[in-house]
């Protein structure tokens, strides 16, 4: 069956839907065709009710933007704290690395300072490196 056999019907559907479409949109408009005009009173209301309900969406605007700044603020806060923390505790690592400090902790623990050191020379091959026993 091809769609085509479909078109009258189709069309005849649109032009139904345009019809009651229209009609609902009238039915919102008051019918001023016998000549009366819009009374002030409902004019009065209609723009006191946008007038509401404007206001009420700028305070709800304006509240969801206090709260905001408020956890802005508390985050900006908790942030400066963790730095402060972050910077105390660097501090501390590199007061107890310290070599002076490092020089003590091995003298309490027994150690001793060597006498005459060795070091490990990389520029070297391993064969080359004279061994000692003893």
């Amino acid at each position: 069956m091809a769609m085509t056999a479909f078109a009258p019907a189709i069309t005849r559907s649109k032009e139904i839907f345009a019809e009651k479409s229209s009609q609902v949109v009238l039915k919102l408009v008051p019918d001023l065709s016998s000549g009366k005009q819009a009374d002030r009173k409902f004019f009065a209301k209609f723009v006191t009710v946008i007038g509401v309900i404007g206001l009420m969406l700028l305070l709800l605007i304006n509240t969801l933007l206090a709260q905001d700044a408020f956890e802005l603020t508390s985050l900006k806060l908790e942030a400066k704290l963790i730095s402060d923390e972050r910077e105390a505790i660097a501090r501390q690592i590199d007061k107890i690395s310290s070599p002076d400090a490092l020089a003590k902790s091995a003298i309490d623990l027994g150690m001793k300072p060597s006498e005459n050191p060795t070091f490990l020379s990389l520029d070297k091959p391993v064969a080359d490196v004279p061994v000692k026993n003893g």
